[in-house]
């Protein structure tokens, strides 16, 4: 599992950092401000997202906001020390697939990690109580996952050239990369969707409205 997390207290994501790399999660990418956790989401491609719900030059519902509004579909998880139901529910209706705490066992968020990786949406457990009066009065909307949800913009962008038979030359050259990192992110795109080959992804893609009816 590869994470790219977004929080300002140096301490903290050194931490997290030796932390989640003891259980053989990956952390490729580490941002201190909001504006550089969109850049890195952009240029990475991170099976999961850990994001601060404070930062100083962007509140991390902004972040998450912008993120979802620039088509970045991976996995998204407010790490964070607030417990506030505002804050909570606004996030998940943001598109937040997890909700944890900073005080959280080690154990207990690398099991939600891989949880939320998996597709499940994960509050942290002394939260549970919030929740449930908060959905009371304000139902939360669980954003709807598809087989793509788990790509990244460019994954989507590819897959959808694989739906049209376009092969890794001709999907560099449209997209302006070597056909090396083409055969990268095809690798990644199988690995994610659990398939072995090209085709199988051209189906996949064709069936949730990608490209055009395979024959």
């Amino acid at each position: 599992m590869q994470v790219l997390l977004i929080d300002d207290h140096t301490l903290f994501r050194l931490g997290l950092k030796g932390l989640l790399e003891r259980t053989d999660i990956q952390v490729i990418g580490a941002a201190s401000t909001g504006q550089e956790g969109l850049k890195l989401a952009a240029e990475l491609a991170p099976d999961v997202i850990l994001l601060d719900m404070r930062i100083p030059d962007m509140d991390g519902l902004a972040v998450l906001k912008n993120l979802r509004e620039n088509g970045v579909k991976v996995p998204i998880a407010m790490l964070t020390i607030s417990s506030d139901e505002n804050d909570l529910v606004e996030s998940l209706r943001s598109g937040a697939q997890g909700y944890l705490l900073k005080d959280m066992d080690p154990e207990e968020l690398v099991v939600a990690l891989h949880n939320i990786v998996a597709g499940e949406t994960i509050v942290a457990p002394q939260l549970a109580g919030i929740l449930a009066r908060a959905l009371q009065d304000k139902p939360v909307e669980v954003p709807v996952k598809t087989p793509l949800s788990s790509l990244t913009p460019r994954e989507t962008e590819i897959i959808r050239h694989l739906a049209e038979g376009q092969s890794n030359k001709a999907i560099a050259r449209v997209l302006g990369i070597s056909d090396g990192t083409v055969k990268l992110h095809v690798k990644s795109i199988l690995r994610k969707l659990k398939i072995r080959s090209r085709v199988e992804a051209a189906v996949i893609a064709v069936e949730q409205g990608l490209g055009r009816k395979l024959t």
